[in-house]
């Protein structure tokens, strides 16, 4: 299962070089419901809700949101194995959870901080 960070759907909707190619998008992805905050976060701070709003609803829409669950808030709370930034210990506890539960996830992710602590914590990187 490929879990989606918001580097990942904003470099596709601001067409960035670093964006992945049209056959990634086909898979079955998952997050935390703090990607749609980040992704409508960051299509607002570029003035740019006209034009991106739908594209930006189009692509969180087709990723299966995980709530902030008392069980994924109480795991961010405890360290991890490097230094992480809130929203990251909030999405690697999210990570946590949905492997606890017994899936396999891969991390999609251009932000090498939280690639990083994902990595420490033994998950796999996916391509992009």
């Amino acid at each position: 299962m490929i879990y989606l960070d918001s580097s990942v759907v904003l470099a596709r909707l601001f067409a960035e070089d670093r964006s992945p190619a049209d056959g990634f998008w086909v898979q079955a992805f998952v997050s935390s419901r703090l990607l749609e905050f980040e992704v409508f976060n960051r299509v607002h701070a570029r003035g740019g809700a006209a034009s991106y709003a739908v594209d930006a609803r189009h692509f969180v829409d087709r990723v299966s949101l995980l709530e902030l669950s008392p069980r994924v808030l109480a795991r961010a709370l405890q360290a991890f194995p490097l230094p992480v930034r809130t929203l990251d210990a909030l999405h690697l506890a999210t990570m946590d959870f949905l492997r606890v539960h017994g899936q396999t996830i891969e991390l999609a992710t251009y932000d090498e901080r939280l690639a990083a602590a994902a990595k420490a914590l033994g998950f796999a990187r996916a391509e992009v």
